[in-house]
């Protein structure tokens, strides 16, 4: 049997909450999730973070005011990121708890109490079954509760998310050498492209970090070893939602015709 391909995306979250995170990026990270909420706290919210990579955002949600926060990630390296943060900046709060789990796995999701707010960005097109993972995510909300979840956008065309699931199939398939030559093809390639449109590459990734408070360089690690790799158009993923589960969409950062996340905030 070919054995399944898979990207540790914790190691490269691990190395960077213990060597490049900073209260500048953690304010970068509550200003998002403040303005896509509309709020200023989660006081007496139950915050889950399904697929909690770094633990940024269950800090967050920490210091918002959350009543609990549950933490889980399939990946060991991104539970031990989160466990990191907890105790180092969360005060190794006793209303937080941190562990390994799928979203994928029914019985785990059976055990998990029901959330107020339930988190999930940029984690549900890589399980490799995308629309298991977001109705189980769907059935962890309560009623009268928020869903905020980020999926990859279908992107048509040469270059588009076809293109892009076969370049990460043979990233992964392929050895540290290979691996090296297509990282600093690809980072070439964004310098390039940026200087022929007159644009400043340098102050770009300067910007990127300022705006998203990770790190350039790990993300590209992350976009090309990025797999399982799954995406689909706003319209399916919000039909999905409401026709469905009768989700309401109260919110949606739109990001048709790129390869960006559509962001989504539904009411159950």
């Amino acid at each position: 049997m070919k054995q399944k391909i898979t990207f540790s995306f914790g190691k490269n979250w691990y190395k960077y909450v213990k060597q490049e995170y900073n209260e500048a990026r953690y304010k970068e990270a509550e200003k998002s999730i403040k303005q896509f909420f509309k709020t200023n706290n989660f006081k007496g919210k139950t915050f889950i973070d399904v697929g909690c990579g770094t633990g940024i955002f269950s800090l967050v949600a920490y210091r918002m005011g959350a009543k609990e926060i549950i933490s889980f990630d399939i990946d060991p390296y991104s539970v031990k990121s989160t466990q990191y943060m907890k105790e180092k900046y969360g005060n190794n709060a006793n209303n937080w708890k941190v562990f390994q789990g799928n979203i994928l796995d029914k019985s785990l999701i059976k055990r998990i109490k029901k959330g107020d707010i339930v988190y999930s960005w940029g984690v549900l097109h890589h399980t490799g079954e995308i629309w298991k993972a977001i109705e189980n995510t769907i059935s962890l909300v309560k009623p009268k509760g928020l869903m905020y979840i980020a999926i990859y956008n279908d992107k048509r065309g040469i270059f588009g998310s076809d293109f892009w699931l076969m370049v990460k199939k043979f990233y992964n398939n392929n050895n540290r050498l290979i691996k090296s030559l297509m990282e600093n093809f690809f980072i070439l390639g964004y310098y390039t492209v940026n200087i022929l449109q007159l644009k400043n590459p340098w102050q770009r990734i300067k910007n990127y970090k300022e705006r998203r408070g990770m790190d350039w360089r790990r993300d590209v690690d992350d976009w090309l070893g990025g797999y399982p790799y799954e995406y689909a158009t706003k319209d399916e993923v919000r039909e999905f939602c409401e026709d469905i589960f009768e989700m309401e969409l109260i919110n949606m950062k739109d990001c048709s015709g790129t390869l960006l996340n559509n962001h989504f905030l539904f009411k159950r």
